[in-house]
């Protein structure tokens, strides 16, 4: 969709559907230049997306339609290509006096109607939907149909350990084949998702994406595809599709809706075949700021003064996926400059830092974090980040290059802040140096923020009140929200954020590391002196209607206030 400055935001604008003020908020909003206008105000809760796509066709004289028929002929599909439908968002809806109408979230773009034209050769007439209602039309109905063509060539089912590796290749190389994984993959950039799943059942082979943290069910194809599917991702990512036995790890880089998207494919032998997950890192998103990230002022202050230290050691912990790596590059895009050195050792990396000299880890040719640790101190660097700290050999290493000056970030696997300090004594860290080096640690849990369009209020009950630690007296006239749901989000949620814990190492904190004191010690006494609790954090985030109790309750534990 057009950005602002062009057709869109000027009939937006006349429309009277949003005024310049929040045009400008939406431009100087938007994650990165992969989202449009329309997705920034939709977010923002500035605009409808009804109100916008009407506004749209008012104004260039088009039909708009709210609603998508999904029972469209497979002869009316077959004339505009599957890859077509997918990069620029456009479905042929019916035919009129040999006019093909096809619906469209960008009936601005006479190209894609011109290229139409040519490819169809028929005249084209355009209809206004929403991008959501588009592209969720689009794998249903293109799914379906490939599903149906699948089904006419695949007369026999071959069991899969029967299968030779030509068989396979010949399968991963069938154009249905191509592509069914190229729909699978677009449509889960479309739904925002960050990971894909492909797991096979006994009957059964079900696709998942993973959307703002949470599985989704997609189209899954036919069981009896699964050794095709999965072979044709090994051969993208250069894996060996004769081994099915033992887990393997590829990678690979493809062109989606003219962004380029890397994917880190892990396969793992399960009973009834392979399971694929694959992570999507888009490369063209907008790399996130520390403002970006959702932490309250009263963390962001501290955390930004632990960060301007020029040695110690800083770590974020949290569970896999809680968006550790994403707050550490934010942290180190705040304090890069061009009189400074950083680099990084990550598995793998994730996001490209202008100026950063990073280092994916290789533990097959020997290049381990802790291998490459201590070479990078050899390098004279002012900034390191180490991925993880999962041992003895590397915790020892990081502590040594922070004492002899320089500034570390690193992540550890751990509930909370307090417990990432017993951690690196239980990895046979000496109390001393522990006490010496580390600086902060910022616990983090991501939670769903609900669709600005469709968040519905309620008043909250003594119980939902008692979950997140009010009491009834404190609770007054507290409005609370929860999800509904809309064209816009997922279910009632639309994007995540983070809810932040942050445990400064200051005087008394080195005196309980060297007394050995427990991780419920330390956190009691943190807390006693102001420092918010993970639950706390997410409390006040639902409070100011940003997120739900529940979401705030998935992610944290009960008893942390």
């Amino acid at each position: 969709m057009t950005q602002s400055g062009d057709p869109l935001a000027e009939v937006l604008v006349e429309a009277r559907v949003i005024t310049r003020e929040q045009l400008e908020t939406a431009a100087a909003a938007r994650n990165g230049a992969t989202e449009r206008l329309d997705e920034a105000l939709a977010r923002l809760g500035l605009a409808r997306e009804e109100d916008m796509y009407s506004a749209i066709a008012r104004h260039l004289g088009l039909e708009y339609a709210p609603d998508i028929d999904r029972e469209i002929p497979a002869a009316l599909l077959a004339q505009v290509p599957s890859d077509f439908a997918m990069r620029h968002q456009v479905l042929p809806l019916r035919e009129e006096d040999h006019t093909l109408v096809v619906a469209m979230a960008d009936p601005f773009d006479v190209m894609v109607l011109d290229d139409l034209r040519l490819l169809t050769s028929k005249d084209v007439r355009a209809v206004v939907a929403a991008p959501r209602r588009i592209s969720e039309a689009i794998e249903q109905c293109y799914m379906e149909k490939m599903f149906r063509d699948i089904d006419e060539m695949q007369a026999e089912e071959v069991a899969e350990e029967d299968l030779e590796i030509a068989d396979l290749q010949k399968m991963a190389r069938e154009a249905l084949v191509i592509k069914l994984v190229n729909l699978i993959m677009h449509q889960a950039v479309q739904e925002r998702a960050s990971d894909i799943h492909i797991e096979p059942h006994e009957k059964e082979l079900r696709v998942r994406y993973r959307v703002d943290g949470v599985l989704h069910d997609a189209s899954s194809p036919p069981r009896h595809l699964h050794p095709a599917i999965i072979s044709r991702i090994k051969i993208m990512s250069d894996m060996d599709i004769a081994e099915r036995r033992l887990p393997q790890d590829g990678r690979a880089r493809i062109k989606l809706a003219d962004r380029m998207i890397d994917l880190r494919i892990s396969a793992i032998p399960t009973l009834h075949g392979e399971s694929v997950v694959i992570r999507l890192l888009d490369r063209s998103a907008g790399r996130m700021g520390l403002t970006d990230l959702g932490m309250g002022e009263d963390t962001l202050a501290p955390f930004r003064r632990l960060i301007s230290r020029p040695h110690g050691i800083i770590l974020a912990t949290g569970p896999t996926g809680s968006g550790k790596s994403t707050t550490l590059h934010a942290a180190l895009q705040e304090v890069y400059s061009p009189e400074k050195k950083v680099i990084t050792i990550e598995d793998p990396v994730e996001y490209e830092l202008p100026g950063a000299n990073q280092i994916n880890v290789r533990p097959e040719i020997g290049l381990t974090f802790a291998s490459g640790l201590r070479h990078i101190v050899r390098q004279d660097p002012d900034i390191v980040m180490v991925g993880e700290i999962r041992d003895r050999e590397t915790a020892d290493i990081a502590i040594h290059a922070a004492l002899t000056g320089h500034l570390v970030f690193s992540t550890v696997h751990t509930n909370d802040a307090a417990g990432a300090v017993t951690r690196l004594l239980d990895m046979g860290i000496e109390p001393y140096l522990a006490a010496s080096s580390l600086i902060g640690v910022l616990a983090q849990r991501l939670v769903r923020t609900l669709c600005p369009q469709c968040k519905a209020s309620f008043k909250p009950t003594p119980e939902d009140l008692r979950e997140i630690g009010i009491s009834r007296e404190d609770a007054g006239s507290l409005t609370l929200y929860r999800a509904a749901g809309c064209d816009l989000c997922r279910k009632g949620y639309f994007g995540r954020m983070g809810v932040f814990e942050l445990l400064p190492v200051d005087d008394e904190v080195q005196r309980q590391v060297l007394a050995k004191v427990s991780s419920s010690d330390i956190k009691q006494r943190a807390v006693e002196k102001g420092m918010r609790t993970l639950l706390a954090d997410g409390r006040d985030k639902a409070l100011t209607g940003k997120t739900t109790i529940e979401e705030v309750l998935r992610v944290c534990q009960r008893d942390e206030i």
